[in-house]
Formats: C-alpha cells, sequence, structure tokens
C-alpha cells in the first residue's frame, strides 16, 4: 500500500512539473507575441506606415526649368520653351499592343519605335510613366487629344525644353541630352536629381555649370487603390529651376565673329587685357546644339562626325596650332629680359641661313637685308629670329611662353580644353626619350616643330603683353570681383592719360603678378607691333584701322602643316596649289586700341595660308565692332548691371 501510494505522489509530482513547465513555455511565448506586437507597434510603426503609404500613394518626378544663361547684356542664348509630351501608364492600360497600333497610327511611329517602346514597358515598373515623345508637334498633340477617349494610359502633357537661341555660341554653351550610365556613375548628384525626361549638360558651360543650372526636380503624388489605379493627385511640387547666369560674352561680337568665319574653319578669341573677361569665342564650323536635345538621328550625327572640319571641336580651346610668326612676340621679349640681345641687334637676312649643312628659310624667298629687332617683328623676318632663338636657347624660351599663359589650362573646368605643347630639351627626354637638337631650337624660335597652342592661350599671351606685362585670370562668368572694380576705376584715371598705356605700381596698387623684369622691354615690342600693322612694310599693313580711335596693333603668323621640300621651293608652288589638308594655317594676334588697350584678339583660319590674307582682315572688323562697342559695355559695367 505504501509502495502505491509512494508511486502515485510522483505520478502527480511529474505531471504537475509537465504542466508548470508547459505554462512557463507558453507564457514566453505569449509575451514574446505581446513584445513583438508592442514593438511593431511603436517602435517600427513608422516603418510600415511608410510601406503602407507606398502601396496606397504613388509619387513622379519630373525636371524643373534649367537656369537661364544669358550673355554680357542679358540676351538669352540658353533657355527654355514649351514643349508637348506623351507618356504611358502601362498599370493604366489594359491591352498595351492595342494601345501601341492606335499610337503608331496616330502618330505614324515606325516599327523600330515601336520596339523601342516595348523594351522600356519591360524593364519599368507599371506604374513607372513611358515618354513616348519628348516633342510632339502642335498637329500631333492635338490629334492626341482628339483620340484621347480612346487612348486608355495615355497622359498629353504640356512641359518645357532647353532650347537654345544662337547657334554661334554652341561650343561656348555646349548641349544637353538624355542622363546616360556614365553620368550616373560621374555625377553623384544625380542620384538625388535624376527624374523621368531630364536632361545633363555633356559639354561646354552645360557641363560645367551642370550641378547650378540643373534645378531641384518636381514631383506628383497620386493616391492608388489596391489594384494600382490612381484614384486622385493628392499634391504636386514644381520643383526649383536651376540658377540663372550671365556670361562676359557679347553675343553681337560673338555673331560677327562667327559670321566672318562662315565656310571656314577656324576662331575668333576676344579678351579685356584687364578684367580678363572673355568677349568672343567663336569657333567654326559650328552646329545646331537643339538636335542632342531631344536625341540626335543616325544621319545629323554621322554628317556631325564624318565632316572635314569637325564642328563638334571647340577650336578655341581644343584646337591645337603651332603658333608660327606669332610666337615672335615672345621671343623678343625674352631675349630682351635675360639680356641676349639688344634691340639695336642687326641680322643680315639673304633668304636662308646653314646650320649643319641643313638650310632655315626665311618666308621671303630673297631676304629682307639687314634688320634690326623693330624691323625685324615688323616684316617678320624669319632669319632674324633664327639667330636670336639660337642665342637664347629652347629652355628660357619656354620658361617665357608658360609665364604668358602658353601651355596650360586657361579657363580650368572644360573638359575639352587641351593644354597644347611648349617644348624644351626635358619635355623632349621624357616624351620622346631623345636629346634636344640645336636646329629644333630654330625651328622652335619662329613657332614651328613641337610647339602646340590654343588660340585663347594666344590671345591670353598677347592680352597680358598688351597691358602692360601682367598676369590677369580669364573668366567666362560674371561674378562680383571688387579688385576688378577698383583696378576699372584706376585704368579710367591713370592708364588712359598715358599714351603707351603703361601701368605705373599697378602691381603694388593691385596685387597682380608682373610677368616682365624691364618695363621697357614690353613697351618695345607693343611699339614694334604697331609698326607691323600701321607702317608700310608691316605683315598686317593692308588690314589697318586709320581712325584715331580704331587704331591697333598685331602680329601675323602662319604656321606650317607640311613642311615645304627644297624642291617644291624651286618650283615655286604655291600654298593654294597644295591639296586643303596640306595648306599652312594662318593666324594673327592683337590687341586695341593702341593708345589706350583694352582688347585682345587671336585668329585662327585652318588652311587659310598667311596671316595677313586670311586672318588679319577678320581681326580688323571685329575690332572695329568692339571698339564701337565699348562705350555700351562700359556704361553696363559702371552701373552694375552685369553682376
Amino acid at each position: 500500500m505504501i509502495s502505491d501510494r509512494s508511486g502515485g505522489e510522483s505520478k502527480i509530482r511529474l505531471i504537475s512539473r509537465r504542466m508548470f513547465i508547459f505554462s512557463a513555455a507558453k507564457a514566453v511565448v505569449v509575451v514574446g507575441i505581446l513584445g513583438r506586437l508592442i514593438s511593431l507597434q511603436i517602435n517600427e510603426s513608422k516603418k510600415y506606415k511608410t510601406l503602407s503609404d507606398k502601396n496606397r500613394f504613388r509619387e513622379w518626378k519630373f525636371a524643373p526649368p534649367r537656369g537661364v544663361i544669358k550673355d554680357y547684356f542679358g540676351q538669352e542664348i540658353a533657355s527654355n520653351r514649351q514643349v508637348y509630351q506623351l507618356h504611358v501608364i502601362p498599370e493604366n492600360t489594359e491591352n498595351m499592343e492595342t494601345l501601341l497600333f492606335r499610337l503608331k497610327t496616330i502618330l505614324k511611329l515606325t516599327d523600330s519605335n515601336i520596339a523601342l517602346l516595348k523594351r522600356k514597358i519591360k524593364s519599368k515598373k507599371p506604374w513607372d510613366p513611358i515618354i513616348v515623345s519628348d516633342n510632339l508637334t502642335w498637329p500631333e498633340f492635338s490629334r492626341i487629344n482628339l483620340f484621347l477617349h480612346e487612348l486608355q494610359g495615355v497622359e498629353p502633357i504640356v512641359s518645357v525644353a532647353r532650347y537654345y537661341t544662337e547657334q554661334s555660341c554652341s561650343h561656348v554653351i555646349g548641349y544637353v541630352s538624355k542622363v546616360s550610365k556614365r553620368d550616373l556613375k560621374n555625377k553623384e548628384y544625380l542620384k538625388n536629381v535624376n527624374a523621368a525626361n531630364i536632361r545633363v549638360g555633356k559639354t561646354g558651360l552645360e557641363n560645367r555649370l551642370d550641378f547650378d543650372v540643373i534645378g531641384s526636380p518636381g514631383h506628383k503624388r497620386y493616391e492608388v487603390n489596391a489594384f494600382g489605379k490612381r484614384i486622385k493627385e493628392v499634391s504636386i511640387d514644381a520643383g526649383q529651376s536651376g540658377r540663372n547666369f550671365n556670361l562676359t560674352i557679347d553675343l553681337e561680337v560673338q555673331k560677327l565673329a562667327s559670321e566672318l568665319l562662315k565656310e571656314k574653319a577656324g576662331s575668333v578669341c576676344v579678351m579685356d587685357i584687364y578684367r580678363g573677361d572673355i568677349i568672343t569665342l567663336a569657333s567654326s564650323p559650328t552646329f545646331d546644339p537643339n538636335k542632342f536635345v531631344h536625341g540626335i538621328n543616325r544621319e545629323d550625327w554621322k554628317t556631325l562626325i564624318e565632316h572635314r572640319d569637325k564642328p563638334l571641336v571647340n577650336k578655341c580651346i581644343s584646337g591645337l596650332y603651332p603658333p608660327g610668326s606669332t610666337i615672335k612676340t615672345l621671343v623678343s621679349i625674352s631675349a630682351l629680359e635675360n639680356d641676349i640681345v639688344s634691340p639695336k641687334m642687326v641680322q643680315q637676312c639673304k633668304g636662308h641661313i646653314e646650320l649643319y649643312g641643313e638650310k632655315f628659310h626665311c618666308w621671303k624667298k630673297k631676304g629682307h637685308g639687314f634688320v634690326d629687332m623693330r624691323d625685324a617683328i615688323k616684316k617678320s623676318c624669319d632669319v632674324y629670329f633664327y639667330e636670336v632663338a639660337r642665342k637664347l636657347g629652347v629652355d628660357r624660351l619656354s620658361e617665357t611662353a608658360k609665364k604668358f599663359g602658353l601651355g596650360t589650362n586657361v579657363l580650368k573646368g572644360f573638359i575639352e580644353e587641351r593644354d597644347g605643347v611648349v617644348p624644351n630639351t626635358t619635355w623632349k627626354k621624357e616624351n620622346i626619350g631623345k636629346n634636344w637638337y640645336l636646329g629644333e631650337t630654330l625651328h622652335t624660335g619662329i613657332g614651328q616643330g613641337y610647339f602646340l597652342t590654343t588660340p585663347l592661350q594666344l590671345c591670353l599671351m598677347m592680352a597680358q603683353v598688351a597691358n602692360g606685362g601682367y598676369e590677369i585670370k580669364p573668366r567666362l562668368i560674371l561674378e562680383k570681383d571688387d579688385k576688378i572694380e577698383g583696378l576699372e576705376k584706376f585704368v579710367k584715371d591713370s592708364v588712359l592719360k598715358n599714351e603707351l598705356g603703361i601701368l605705373e605700381n599697378f602691381e603694388n596698387k593691385f596685387k597682380f603678378k608682373a610677368l616682365f623684369r624691364n618695363q621697357e622691354n614690353i613697351n618695345f615690342v607693343k611699339d614694334a607691333l604697331f609698326g607691323a600693322t600701321n607702317e608700310p612694310g608691316g605683315t598686317s599693313y593692308g588690314s589697318r584701322l586709320r581712325k584715331e580711335n580704331f587704331i591697333y596693333a598685331g602680329k601675323t603668323g602662319t604656321s606650317q602643316v607640311k613642311r615645304f621640300t627644297e624642291l617644291q621651293r624651286e618650283l615655286e608652288i604655291k600654298n593654294e596649289d597644295l591639296p586643303y589638308e596640306q595648306r599652312d594655317h594662318a593666324l594673327f594676334v592683337a590687341f586695341a586700341p593702341y593708345k589706350n588697350p583694352r582688347y585682345a584678339i587671336s585668329v585662327v583660319v585652318e588652311h587659310g595660308g598667311s596671316g595677313s590674307k586670311s586672318a588679319a582682315p577678320i581681326a580688323k572688323k571685329v575690332i572695329q565692332k568692339l571698339i564701337e562697342r565699348n562705350s555700351s559695355r562700359e556704361a553696363r559695367y559702371a552701373n552694375g548691371e552685369n553682376i
């Protein structure tokens, strides 16, 4: 009996223990569930509310208007215009095949257009808008609206798109196009602003200023039902337009330069010699940037990239040319600054010199006779500068050239800008792996050989010669600068009273870096450039302006594309007799007016022959326009209207 009782008690204890464990486990589960519910209710409510809202609401981003870009006088160069677009929302369409067939008929879409739309639809979410066209004509837009009741899921949209008013500025402004994978990779800010139909700057200022001009996208928010159908529009945000910019460019001068270059390949650059304002940056041939906004077609693209004269290249900052005789300006300054020669040094020119059995020719076959430095600059005597370069050496010439802006980026920040080449002994060793030869120094002394510059670099060179030999920082975008404003007053009060335009105490007063040792050396070269343009025998005498306030000073240049053989010289073959691609480039650099300099200019005409025949006449007309518009420019600046 005792045994049975003890066994029963053991069973009871066992059952009780099991019940306790079960109850405890149940309690733990209940507590866990309650804890999770509390966590979901309190801690993660925001998360799930967000998820619920995402299921309940749809948001569509759209591109804002890009910032407007204007010239110095407020004329629009890059703006925005109204466009008509057609969007399709796949989730709102019952039968996509039927819809595409109707759109093909109404808009006369090609099979390739339809195939592209189908690929877009497959790659997007059902609620994402598909852009059928972002640039409908008014008749097309009207037809869509006429048949809209039959087109389920179709939304005609009135929007804005980039528009370029002036093709003469195409290379300066650049163009916009659709966002690519490369853009998304290289431009972090696009991740936040990317929206349907947004455009991104590809070249020029559109690329450089893209972050500022692109703006902030707007959005429309819709409430949808359980099936994803839109019920109503909840909110709309127009976004924020991009920042507007004013440039230093004068559109009227820019258009004249572009017109003068018509049917030619080349460039015109104009710069304020004190402020560094770039007034003209014209490259030819040009192109229509509007064709890129909505996607350029294959035929137009092929025409552009296969064109002999490369219309997509900004020749002002991307074109590389031997400076030719324009470099004689710096060769003279460098030789004088280094006390290598005297201005009175006389050299006999017989039409050539011989060195180590090689002939080095002057452009004038019979030579210039006995010439000093002023006459050599005026008449552009090659033999004289062979001798100066031989005494100077390429390394000292290279140092001076770099001081005056050659071989470096002028604008900085433009993906298209190239440095060029200012050769010296070290450069050749590092880049070609060979020693420098004396004959190469002679070629460099007349701007040939390895020497390569951009037209804008040549313009900067001449600007810094014209202002008395002081460093300036070129700019395209107008921004307030007290230092420059102070300089302006100094120019008006002091410089204009000085016949030669010498800036007394310039360096100390404005902290501008002097590029010279002896001011008189700069003045001597400027006087020689006056002779080259305004005295009989000067290489640009035929393109002079005789009116007192319009007189300017300049230097012609001819850069060889292919060196003449001795046989060609003996046969007296002319430049125009050669195939186009072998003809010399024509160059001209100048500053104006002579007595009170204010502007520097460089002109390059590809394969144009001599600078005196092709480049100088263009510069003459541009200079006349510049001086005629100078008072308007100064008045605007004085009133602060350009900031």
